[in-house]
């Protein structure tokens, strides 16, 4: 493959990165809007989320949060704290393990959860089309270029 061919190939797979990069920063910013809007802190939103969508089986604590929200242990504590004080969601002690705390969504939170997840479905509904092609996109470049280097 030629220098120019490469440079053009490059330039189009910048292009469809900062394409799909621009798709989810519009979700992300419509994300945190709804959760405002909501009356919640865009993280609380976020800890909410990880609470309620975390895998059967999983036991959530806020060293789990943590992990899910990529954010320090002490952190979580503190939005645990806001969102517990706002009825949204409990804490208990792990009966195995005194030191964890089990975190679990109240009604109140489930409800308010639900809502703000109806309006980000409907939004990634008329999202996915634009993200779906930059993906397949990139994924085929991606593709194509190790292809080449194989050979």
């Amino acid at each position: 493959m030629s220098a120019r061919a490469k440079a053009a190939d490059a330039r189009i797979l910048l292009q469809t990165l900062a394409e799909f990069r621009y798709g989810l920063r519009q979700f992300l910013r419509f994300s945190e809007a709804a959760a405002l809007d909501a009356g919640l802190q865009p993280q609380q939103h976020q800890l909410l989320l990880q609470v309620a969508g975390a895998p059967d089986g999983e036991t959530v604590t806020i060293a789990y949060a943590a992990e899910r929200l990529s954010l320090r242990h002490h952190s979580v504590v503190e939005l645990v704290n806001r969102s517990e004080r706002e009825g949204l969601l409990v804490r208990t002690v792990d009966a195995r393990d005194q030191r964890r705390a089990i975190l679990q969504l109240t009604r109140k939170g489930e409800l308010l959860l639900d809502r703000l997840a109806e309006d980000h479905a409907r939004e990634l509904k008329e999202m996915a089309p634009r993200l779906a092609k930059s993906l397949k996109r990139i994924a085929r470049m991606v593709r194509n270029n190790m292809g080449q280097a194989m050979r």
